[in-house]
């Protein structure tokens, strides 16, 4: 089965083409500046070159458009008609409480997720714009929402309530959702296969550490906890996000520096995180190792700020599971921070557990980066969400 997979964002549309019998990518590219001048469309067959191609692209029609188009095309394509894709799966941030896993796309679960973009209000109508425009360009393909919520919608009441009036939970369903979901379902089962055990009998951290970034608990293959909240504000400090922090902090700052609630989000949300910290040196943790490497004080802070803040919740998920089995890094810095990882992991030799620094010199590999004997297995487990999503997806519609 060939299933398309597709990621739309507000000016954006990153897709894979996924033979799900082999697990081939056939093909993936990214549509950029959808409705803004300067159009660009990559697109990369498998084992060949990327094509970039620069091109108005006006709506996302356009961009659906124009991946069909790069797909069959006769010189570069790797399929010969729209007939061979047998299914879109297509990423979903918010699915809210009425979606705890992927479903096939009809009118009825179009309006359910337009009826919680209030939760998600820079992603939800984007992503719905994406299912918009291949219907109507492949109005007869299956379409399948795979979420971004719907992994941690095995959380326990205890592990998603928030500690403020229950009647704003009834009305207004303010709780913890967290997000990363598909990453976090992916790399726990990897984790499992990789290791030879089945997951029910296991209780694993998932570490997905990135520019955005969240730690789930997965206990018996179910997320009993996650460190994003209602919005992935919350949890880990990032790239850009604060992550936790003392809520009157917003009305302080925005007193002193005359700010409104929307502005201080716009300050958490993109310019605090390491970029902060680091006194807006980057929010590449690659730029802060070079910068802490020259002896900037700044960044060599926010890095030692980051990898504590992760171990301090790595610590509050074993208290969770009562145990942990393995711990697991995946996304940009968790698979390939050779020194993040070293630093996280200096603060876990309480459970019996540590980093050989000769396993841990990979970068996007799997493997064990603990020593041998190590009570507690370290890993490192690429993520690939496209596959996830192409996988869901052909369950559903075979």
């Amino acid at each position: 089965m060939n299933v398309l997979v597709i990621n739309c964002g507000s000016s954006s549309l990153k897709y894979q083409l996924i033979n799900t019998d082999t697990e081939e990518v056939l093909a993936k590219g990214l549509c950029e500046r959808i409705g803004i001048d300067g159009g660009m469309h990559t697109y990369q067959p498998k084992g060949a070159d990327k094509i970039k191609t620069n091109v108005d692209i006006p709506d996302h029609t356009k961009a659906v458009s124009l991946v069909i188009g790069a797909l069959t095309d006769p010189e570069g394509g790797v399929i010969k008609s729209l007939s061979e894709i047998d299914a879109v799966g297509h990423r979903i941030v918010h699915g809210g409480e009425k979606f705890s896993k992927s479903v096939r796309i009809d009118d009825e679960v179009m309006k359910a997720i337009e009826e919680v973009s209030d939760l998600a209000p820079l992603h939800n109508p984007a992503n719905l714009t994406g299912v918009r425009s291949c219907k109507e360009l492949m109005p007869d393909v299956p379409m399948v929402a795979v979420f971004d919520t719907a992994f941690h919608q095995t959380m326990p009441p205890k592990a998603y309530l928030y500690g403020i009036p229950y009647e704003y939970y009834k009305k207004y369903k303010v709780r913890r959702y967290g997000f990363h979901g598909t990453s976090h379902e992916y790399v726990a089962n990897r984790t499992a296969q990789f290791l030879g055990k089945d997951i029910k009998d296991m209780k694993i951290i998932v570490c997905h550490l990135g520019n955005g970034a969240s730690i789930s608990a997965v206990k018996n293959g179910k997320c009993v906890d996650t460190s994003m909240g209602m919005t992935p504000l919350e949890g880990l400090i990032m790239g850009t996000r604060s992550g936790d922090l003392d809520p009157a902090i917003l009305e302080y700052i925005a007193g002193k520096e005359n700010l409104s609630i929307s502005e201080m989000l716009t300050v958490l949300n993109k310019k605090s995180g390491v970029l902060g910290l680091s006194d807006g040196v980057s929010s590449d943790f690659r730029d802060l190792a070079e910068a802490a490497g020259l002896g900037n004080a700044q960044a060599t802070t926010a890095l030692e700020t980051y990898a504590y803040h992760v171990a301090k919740y790595i610590g509050s998920y074993v208290a969770a599971m009562n145990g942990v089995d393995a711990i697991t890094f995946t996304a940009g810095v968790g698979e390939n921070n050779i020194s993040a990882r070293e630093e996280i992991c200096s603060y876990l030799t309480y459970l019996g557990t540590q980093v050989d620094p000769e396993k841990n010199n990979v970068r996007g590999e799997e493997t064990i980066i603990s020593k041998d004997g190590s009570k507690v297995t370290i890993l490192v487990i690429p993520t690939d969400e496209e596959m996830s999503i192409a996988r869901q997806t052909a369950v559903l519609c075979r």
